[in-house]
């Protein structure tokens, strides 16, 4: 239940920092860089969509039914999805480097790191796999973290 609760949590805090972003029109940016990170992140979390098969969004970190997916995205990152969601919302404080922009993408950032710890532990549960899984696979940057 805890865990439920704490992943909720995780999902507003996320949600809230990215409507912070939004309505106050941080999110697109007139530098060329900015936008082409946006784009690059906006397609991996498209690809990741699409590699996981229309499995269901749960608010809590619950894993879907279906088996471990490691294919596509998933290949080199655990959580292509959030991983897209914090690149994108980092290329926008590149693009408005102001203390409440800072804040909104550490609540985003925040949010949705509680959310993969707690999933990672479900998954874990799940699919005896995964240990190996996330051994070899890198949570948020290829090659790196």
């Amino acid at each position: 239940m805890l865990t439920k609760i704490s992943s909720s949590l995780g999902f507003v805090i996320a949600a809230l920092g990215m409507s912070y972003l939004l309505v106050n029109h941080y999110v697109i940016a007139g530098n060329s860089l900015v936008i082409i990170i946006q784009v690059l992140a906006f397609c991996l979390m498209i690809w990741a969509r699409i590699t996981f098969r229309g499995r269901s969004f749960h608010i809590s970190a619950k894993p879907t039914d279906g088996g471990l997916v490691t294919s596509g995205p998933y290949r080199w990152l655990r959580h292509p999805i959030y991983a897209a969601v914090i690149y994108f919302s980092w290329a926008c404080l590149g693009a408005s480097p102001k203390p409440e922009v800072l804040a909104a993408v550490a609540l985003i950032t925040f949010g949705l790191f509680v959310r993969m710890i707690l999933e990672e532990r479900e998954l874990r549960k799940i699919y005896p796999e995964y240990a190996e899984y996330a051994k070899r696979t890198k949570r948020l940057v290829p090659l790196v973290f």
